[in-house]
């Protein structure tokens, strides 16, 4: 219920000794009130104080689907030809607060000194940290939206690797893969998909370009489905035609990094210690120079949310956090190879929520 969902942020404040929390909108947001809406120019804020009062400042035009929200606190609306200087004040002045946590990764500059103008002096401090931790156990209905997304990503995937042939660009197979997603049942794309071969593989973050696909190349496909406001994130790396000796031990040794992961995985783990087996393996083979990124991150709403899979992160992983396990290695000019999971932990170990195979894949070509 949403008064209990707000109880959530105001206990945050309290605990951390400030008046109040606000958010805006994304996935706190999202997860708080139980609707999506948009972050554009219009500043939307939903500020809940430590003693459990709230407040919103709202822009006129969503004041209609803000309605449906159930929200009875008072409401502060505003429109564009007037702007939003004096719904600020007034929503500082009701909310009679000294200091208030945002979200560090989330709140705008703008909307930052809104409130300062609004209220100069006002202490404002990041709980970053401790605002998105609200979301890092996951509940049955989340975990059950993020299979939903999986499903129509593996679905997805396997109907794009059965159209792939020689002399195709790695833009002609995004666009495969992008149209299976949709039918399929995805209600939107989790991120822009990465599909890339060749020497474009040793890129993490590159995109499908004008590369066409050769005999001996890695296919790197890095996407996922979003739905029920969840998102999916699976990486697959496949072979058109036989590759070599060198891209089949790479393919093993990043496997490999990938089950030690899953092998350590339980509730009460640290990130640290998740990180420190994975990397261990890829430390301890011949291809340790090509170790570009950390396993991985917490999966939900964002794509990238808490916890982060590092070293020197020793946050303690709890039953219900669903994080990626995502080793790579990565040789600039040559190729890479990345596979990643999406991973439940529970109480006596986890659930591999990704079922699509692991086992080196050849395309014929």
């Amino acid at each position: 219920m949403l008064h209990d969902r707000l109880a959530d942020y105001a206990a945050i404040a309290a605990d951390l000794g400030v008046d109040a929390v606000a958010l805006v909108p994304g996935a706190n947001f999202t997860r708080c009130v139980g609707q999506a809406f948009m972050s554009h120019e219009r500043p939307f804020v939903l500020v809940v104080k430590a003693d459990g009062d709230a407040a919103a400042l709202v822009p006129h035009l969503e004041m209609g689907s803000w309605a449906q929200v159930g929200f009875d606190g008072p409401v502060f609306d505003w429109r564009d030809q007037v702007g939003y200087d004096a719904a600020f004040a007034k929503l500082t002045a009701v909310l009679g607060i000294a200091s208030v946590a945002v979200e560090g990764q989330v709140m705008r500059v703008f909307v930052h000194h809104a409130f300062l103008k609004a209220q100069p002096g006002l202490k404002i401090v990041d709980a970053e940290r401790e605002i998105s931790a609200l979301r890092m156990i996951k509940t049955d209905a989340d975990v059950a939206a993020l299979r939903a997304a999986i499903g129509i990503s593996e679905r997805a995937l396997e109907r794009t690797l059965a159209t792939v042939n020689v002399g195709q660009t790695e833009k002609e197979i995004e666009s495969v893969l992008v149209q299976a997603l949709f039918a399929e049942g995805a209600e939107g794309l989790a991120f822009s998909p990465i599909v890339v071969a060749g020497a474009n593989s040793a890129m993490p973050h590159a995109h499908a370009g004008a590369y066409q696909v050769q005999p001996g190349d890695p296919i790197l496909f890095d996407f996922g489905a979003r739905k029920d406001g969840f998102a999916a994130d699976i990486t697959r790396t496949v072979f058109l035609g036989d590759p070599s000796d060198e891209k089949r031990d790479v393919y093993e040794t990043v496997l490999q990094a990938n089950l030690a992961g899953l092998a350590v995985t339980k509730a009460g783990v640290t990130a640290h210690q998740i990180d420190d087996v994975v990397t261990g393996v890829l430390e301890a083979s011949p291809f340790a120079d090509r170790i570009r990124t950390k396993t991985g991150h917490g999966l939900g709403r964002d794509v990238h949310e808490a916890p982060y899979i590092m070293r020197g992160n020793h946050m303690t992983l709890p039953a219900g956090t669903v994080y990626t396990n995502e080793p790579g290695l990565y040789e600039i000019g040559n190729f890479g190879v990345r596979i990643e999971d999406d991973v439940l932990i529970t109480t006596d170990g986890y659930e591999t929520l990704t079922t699509f195979a692991k086992d080196l894949r050849i395309l014929s070509c």
